[in-house]
């Protein structure tokens, strides 16, 4: 019995790589630690995260379309939320180590 680990495959690494580069940047890290703690809406996270508007609303299109969040509409506000699990755990282990929560 060998206790050698399975390595990724080229797809694995290049899927991984992928969304790393749309995580690595700070005002998209910054919506998405503030969506770790439940659905947010853009006014919200403007004020939570310091920017505009228009900013909040680019980089959420963004991250929609590149599936890492997702909305639901309640009432006459879009709440926004990370869609994907993994990419939570992600973003509260880059908490927990950069930030010493």
């Amino acid at each position: 019995m060998s206790n050698v680990k399975s390595l990724p495959d080229k797809e694995q690494c290049e899927s991984v790589a992928h969304t790393l580069k749309i995580l690595a940047h700070p005002q998209r890290l910054m919506i998405l630690c503030q969506l770790t703690d439940g659905p947010k809406t853009v006014g919200e996270l403007e004020e939570l995260c310091g920017a505009s508007q228009s900013a909040v609303s680019q980089f959420l299109q963004r991250m929609k379309s590149e599936g890492l969040v997702n909305c639901e509409r309640n009432s006459q506000y879009i709440y926004y939320n990370i869609a994907d699990k993994d990419i939570q755990k992600v973003i509260q282990s880059l908490y927990k180590i950069y930030c010493g929560a």
